[in-house]
C-alpha cells in the first residue's frame, strides 16, 4: 500500500510539474477551491472562535501573572516619585553632617530618627537607629548639619534614645563666639533657649553666635559646636549675670538624619563651625566739585 501511494504522488507531480499553468491538476485544484472554499470560510468563523476562547482559557494564569508584575512595576516607580525629594533631602544633610566632622574633627555615626516622644508629660526625646553596635553610649554629642541637637540619655545595641536642647532638663556650657564670655545655656521647651552670662558686665547682642564650650574628654558635650543665635538680650540692672534668649539652629521638629559623636576632635575647633561674619562694603559717594567763579568787582561811580 506504501508503495502504491508513494507512486502515485510521484506520478501526480510529475504531471503538474509538465502540465505547466495549464494542466489538467490545476484544473482540478481550481475546481476544489471554488467548491472547498465557503466550506472552509465557514468552519473557520465556527471553529476560530472557539480556538481563541480556548487559548485565552490556558493563558489565564499567564496574562494574570503579567498584570500583577508591571502592577508592581508601575508602584515601585510611584513609590520612587515619591520618595525623590526624601532622598535628596537626606543626601543632602548627610553631605552638611560630614561637612561639620571633618571641620570639627569630630568622629560621628550618622543615624536616622524613627520616633519622637509625645510632648506632653514626658520629656523631649527622639529615638535614632543607632546603638551600643556603633559605638554609641551615653553622654554623647548629638549634631545636625545645622547645629546641636542634643545628649544620649539611653542607648540599646540597636538604638538610642537623644534628649532634645529644648528639653528644661536640658543644660549645657556655652560661650559667645564674638566674645569667647562663656555661660550656662537651658531649655525652656517651646520658648527660645535661655543663656545667662557669669559675666554682668560681658557685651552681648542680638545676632551673636552662641557655641558649645565643651566638658571633659568631651562628654557630654564637644567644644565648638555651633548652638544658635541671640535674638533677645534681657536687661538686669545690678544682677550678678546677663541674661539672653537664643533661637536654636537645628530643626528639632523636622529632624531626619542627625550624627552622634562617638569620638571628641583632638583640639578645641573654636569657631571653625561658625560662618564668619559678612563685612559690609562701603559704598563709594561722588561728590561734585564746583569752582566758585569770582564775583565781579564792582565799578567806580563816575
Amino acid at each position: 500500500m506504501l508503495a502504491v501511494l508513494l507512486l502515485t504522488a510521484f506520478t501526480f507531480i510529475t504531471l503538474d510539474a509538465r502540465g505547466g499553468t495549464g494542466s489538467i491538476l490545476d484544473r482540478v485544484r481550481e475546481t476544489a477551491s471554488t467548491v472547498l472554499g465557503p466550506i472552509e470560510r465557514a468552519a473557520a468563523a465556527v471553529v476560530n472562535p472557539v480556538s481563541d476562547f480556548i487559548d485565552g482559557v490556558t493563558s489565564i494564569n499567564s496574562n494574570a501573572d503579567r498584570i500583577d508584575a508591571l502592577e508592581a512595576d508601575n508602584d515601585e516607580l510611584r513609590r520612587q516619585l515619591l520618595t525623590a525629594p526624601l532622598d535628596q533631602s537626606r543626601v543632602d544633610e548627610l553631605d552638611k553632617l560630614l561637612r561639620v566632622s571633618s571641620l570639627g574633627g569630630y568622629k560621628i555615626v550618622p543615624s536616622q530618627v524613627i520616633a519622637v516622644a509625645a510632648e506632653n508629660g514626658y520629656a523631649q526625646t527622639v529615638t535614632v537607629d543607632s546603638g551600643t553596635r556603633d559605638g554609641v553610649h551615653r553622654n554623647q554629642t548629638v549634631l545636625s548639619g545645622d547645629g546641636l541637637v542634643g545628649r544620649v540619655i539611653a542607648v540599646g545595641p540597636g538604638t538610642a534614645t537623644i534628649l532634645l536642647l529644648t528639653d528644661p532638663a536640658f543644660g549645657v556650657g556655652a560661650r559667645l563666639a564674638v566674645s569667647g564670655e562663656t555661660g550656662f545655656l537651658q531649655g525652656k521647651g517651646r520658648d527660645p533657649l535661655g543663656l545667662e552670662l557669669y559675666n554682668p558686665q560681658a557685651v552681648v547682642e542680638t545676632g551673636n553666635v552662641v557655641v558649645t564650650l565643651g566638658s571633659p574628654n568631651g562628654r557630654p558635650f564637644v567644644p565648638g559646636v555651633p548652638i544658635g543665635e541671640v535674638t533677645d538680650v534681657i536687661a538686669t540692672p545690678g544682677g550678678l549675670s546677663r541674661l539672653a534668649e537664643v533661637e536654636p539652629y537645628a530643626q528639632l521638629t523636622a529632624l531626619d538624619l542627625v550624627g552622634i559623636v562617638i569620638e571628641p576632635p583632638r583640639r578645641d575647633p573654636r569657631n571653625a563651625l561658625v560662618a564668619p561674619t559678612p563685612t559690609p562694603t562701603p559704598t563709594p559717594t561722588a561728590t561734585a566739585s564746583t569752582s566758585a567763579s569770582p564775583s565781579p568787582s564792582p565799578s567806580p561811580s563816575p
